[in-house]
C-alpha cells in the first residue's frame, strides 16, 4: 500500500469511525434521555411546580434533554479538537516533554536530532520539534494533525539506552504515523471520546457537588413538611441525573475506548512494516521493541495525564488492560522478525556511538545534476523513500556548512537565514536589500546575518529546501506577532526589486504552510473537475525549465496527454496569483488521484532530459502544497 492508498484508507476509516462513535453516542443519548426524562417526570415535576404532569408531552420532553445531551457530547469534542489543532506541541508539553531542537545539551541528543533531521530530509518533509520527556522508559510518540504541525516526543531511555539503528527504526515508527493520516485519526479519536467523557465528568461534579450540600439540605428541611418534601424530591433528583450521567458517560467511553484501541492496534502493525521498508532492515525496529521487553520500566509513562493519548505511543505507555491500543510486544516482533527466539536483552547502558561516520559517506560534489528520472523516482517513493534517499539526506547535511547547520538550530539564527536565502546574489541589489531590512532588525538578529552572509553565498542550488526544512522547528517558536513581523520583513526583500522570483515565492509559501497550517482537511474533489487548474499548474512548470516557445508546448503536451483530458493548446502565461489560485483548488484532490498529478508534473520536468535547481525546488513547493511529502531528488 503507498502513500496515496494510505491517505484514502485513512480519510475512509475515518469516517467509518466517525460513524461507528456516532451510533455509540446516539445510544448513549438515547438511554440518557430516556433515564433524565423519566427522573424529571417523577421527582422534578411535582417539587419544583415548573409543569402539570399534562403540560409537556413525553416526546417533545425526552427530545429537549436529548438536546441538551447532544450539546453536551458536540461542545466537548469541539473544545478538545480547539485545543489539539494548536498542533502536537500542545500534547507534547502535556505530557512533560522539553523542546530538544533549540538546546540539544550533549552526544546523545544531538544524535538523536541528526537521525530526526536526516529522516525529514529524506522523506521530503519539515524537520518536526523534537520533544524530550524525562521518563527512564522505552517510548516515542508523533503529535499533530498534520506533517506540517507534527512534532516527535522520545524518552529519555530510548534516547540513551537504543543505539543508533534502533533509534533510526523507531523514528521511522514515528514518521510512518506522520505520513499516513494516522495523526489526524489520533485527534479525531480523543476529541471524540472526550465529549462522551465529559457526560461522566458532569456526573460526577453532580454528586460530589450533593454530598458537599446534603448537611445543609437535611437541616433546612426540617423547617416544614413542604419544604421537607421538596427538598427531598430536588436532592434525589440530583443524586439520580448525577448517577445516570456518570454511568452511562463512564460507559460511553468505555465503547469508544475499545473501538479505539482496535483501530490503533492495527495502524501499529503498518507503522512497524513501514519502518522496516524504510530502513530496510528489520532489526532497528525488532531491537528497540526487545530492549523494550528487557527494561525494567518497558514503556511506561510517568504523566499524570499519559493515558488520554495511550494511542499515539510507540509503546504500551500505560500498561496492560482491555484498551490495550497495542498489539502484544512478543506479537509485534515476530511480525519483524520471525526467528526470534522469545528472549529479552538484559538491560545494560548503551556503548557510546559516534553521531556519524563521516568515512561511510563520500560528499557529492557540489552543483551534481540530477538523474534524467529523478523526479518520477521521487513522486514513486512519496511517503515511503527509499535507502537511497535516506544516503542522500546524509551527504546533504554532512556537505552543509556547519556555521548554517548551528543557526537552522537556534531562533534568531533561522529568521536570519530565511533573509539571507531572500538576497539577491547581484551586489547592488543585494546591499539595497541589507540595508533596507536592517532597518527592521534587532542588532542581534542583524549581526547574524552579517555572520551568515559569505557561507549563504557560497550555498549550493540544491541545499536551500533542506536548510529551511531545518530551520522550521527553530522558527515554529515565532509568537504570531513575531511571524507576522518576519513575513512582512520576506515581503519587503522579495518586493525591493519590483517582481518575484520562484525562489522567493517559493520560500514563502512553504514558511506560511508550516508555520501556519490548516485544517489538514483531506480534499475530496475529483481530477475530473480541476481542468483549467492542472492546466494553469502545467504551463507555469513548462515555462519555468524550457528556453523556447516551441520546447514550452512540446513540454507541456507531454505532460497534459498523462492527465484525463482532451488534448489542448498552451495556456497563456499565468501570473503568481494565479498560480497561487490553483494550487489552493488542487489541495482538495482525492489522495488516490493525485500520483497521477504528480506524475504529469514529472513528465514535463523532465522533458528535455535536464532538470534545474529552480525546476526542483517549485516541484518540491507544489509536492508540499499538495501535502505529498516528496523524497529529494537523487544525483546522477
Amino acid at each position: 500500500m503507498n502513500f496515496f492508498e494510505h491517505q484514502d484508507r485513512a480519510r475512509k476509516q475515518t469516517g467509518r469511525l466517525v460513524l461507528l462513535l456516532s451510533v455509540a453516542v446516539v445510544c448513549l443519548v438515547t438511554i440518557t434521555s430516556f433515564a433524565l426524562g423519566w427522573l424529571w417526570r417523577h421527582l422534578g415535576e411535582p417539587a419544583l411546580h415548573l409543569t402539570s404532569r399534562a403540560s409537556l408531552p413525553d416526546p417533545e420532553l425526552y427530545l429537549s434533554v436529548a438536546a441538551v445531551i447532544v450539546g453536551v457530547v458536540v461542545l466537548g469534542a469541539l473544545y478538545k479538537q480547539v485545543q489539539l489543532s494548536a498542533g502536537g506541541k500542545v500534547v507534547a508539553e502535556s505530557l512533560g516533554g522539553r523542546l530538544l531542537n533549540l538546546s540539544a545539551g550533549n552526544a546523545d541528543e544531538r544524535r538523536l536530532l541528526n537521525v530526526v533531521e536526516e529522516m525529514a530530509l529524506a522523506s521530503g518533509s519539515p524537520v518536526p520539534p523534537v520533544y524530550v520527556l524525562e521518563d527512564g522508559s522505552i517510548n516515542a510518540f508523533a503529535a499533530g494533525l498534520t506533517p506540517r504541525d507534527a512534532v516527535i516526543g522520545i524518552t529519555r531511555g530510548a534516547i540513551e539506552q537504543l543505539d543508533r539503528n534502533e533509534l533510526q527504526g523507531v523514528i521511522a515508527h514515528e514518521f510512518s504515523h506522520i505520513h499516513h493520516g494516522d495523526m489526524r485519526l489520533n485527534t479525531r479519536l480523543t476529541a471524540l471520546l472526550h465529549g462522551m467523557l465529559l457526560l461522566g465528568l458532569i456526573g460526577g461534579m453532580l454528586l460530589r457537588g450533593w454530598s458537599e450540600t446534603s448537611t445543609g439540605v437535611r437541616v433546612s428541611s426540617r423547617s416544614s413538611s413542604n419544604n421537607k418534601d421538596g427538598g427531598g424530591s430536588v436532592v434525589l433528583l440530583v443524586i439520580g441525573a448525577g448517577v445516570v450521567l456518570y454511568v452511562l458517560g463512564y460507559v460511553g467511553t468505555f465503547f469508544g475506548q475499545l473501538i479505539k484501541a482496535s483501530v490503533s492496534r492495527q495502524r501499529e502493525y503498518l507503522a512497524d512494516a513501514s519502518a522496516v521498508q524504510f530502513t530496510r532492515d528489520p532489526s532497528t525496529i525488532a531491537g528497540a521493541l526487545k530492549k523494550i521487553g528487557g527494561n525494567p520500566l518497558g514503556a511506561l509513562l510517568s504523566a499524570p495525564r499519559a493515558a488520554e493519548f495511550s494511542h499515539l505511543y510507540f509503546g504500551d505507555g500505560v500498561g496492560s488492560s482491555w484498551f490495550d491500543t497495542h498489539p502484544p510486544l512478543k506479537d509485534r516482533i515476530r511480525r519483524v522478525d520471525p526467528g526470534w527466539d522469545g528472549r529479552y536483552p538484559k538491560f545494560e547502558p548503551r556503548l557510546d556511538v559516534a553521531l556519524m561516520n563521516k568515512d561511510a559517506w563520500t560528499a557529492a560534489v557540489t552543483g551534481q545534476p540530477y538523474q534524467p528520472s529523478a523526479v518520477e523516482v521521487a513522486v514513486a517513493a512519496v511517503g515511503a523513500p527509499t535507502v537511497a534517499h535516506l544516503q542522500e539526506a546524509r551527504s546533504t547535511l554532512q556537505r552543509l556548512d556547519e556555521r548554517l547547520q548551528r543557526a537552522a538550530h537556534d531562533r534568531e539564527g533561522a529568521e536570519a537565514l530565511i533573509y539571507g536565502l531572500l538576497l539577491d546574489s547581484e551586489p547592488g541589489l543585494r546591499a539595497r536589500q541589507l540595508e533596507a531590512i536592517k532597518q527592521r532588525l534587532n542588532l542581534s538578529l542583524a549581526l547574524q546575518l552579517d555572520l551568515l552572509e559569505d557561507s549563504l553565498l557560497r550555498l549550493d542550488p540544491g541545499q536551500r529546501l533542506p536548510l529551511l526544512d531545518l530551520a522550521m522547528p527553530a522558527l515554529k517558536q515565532l509568537d504570531a506577532k513575531a511571524f507576522v513581523a518576519l513575513r512582512e520583513s520576506m515581503a519587503l526583500l522579495i518586493k525591493l526589486d519590483g517582481k518575484v522570483k520562484l525562489l522567493e515565492w517559493t520560500l514563502l509559501r512553504i514558511i506560511e504552510r508550516n508555520l501556519r497550517p490548516g485544517s489538514g482537511k483531506i480534499g475530496n474533489v475529483a481530477l475530473a473537475e480541476l481542468s483549467e487548474a492542472c492546466a494553469t499548474l502545467l504551463a507555469f512548470l513548462a515555462r519555468v525549465g524550457e528556453t523556447s516557445d516551441l520546447q514550452t508546448e512540446q513540454a507541456f503536451a507531454d505532460a497534459w496527454s498523462g492527465l484525463p483530458f482532451a488534448p489542448r493548446p498552451l495556456p497563456v502565461a499565468a501570473s503568481l496569483r494565479d498560480l497561487e489560485t490553483a494550487l489552493k483548488q488542487l489541495e482538495q484532490l482525492r489522495p488516490l488521484q493525485k500520483p497521477q498529478l504528480l506524475k504529469a508534473l514529472a513528465r514535463c520536468i523532465e522533458h528535455d532530459g535536464h532538470i534545474t535547481a529552480g525546476e526542483a525546488e517549485l516541484m518540491r513547493a507544489v509536492a508540499d502544497i499538495l501535502d505529498c511529502p516528496m523524497p529529494p531528488l537523487l544525483a546522477s
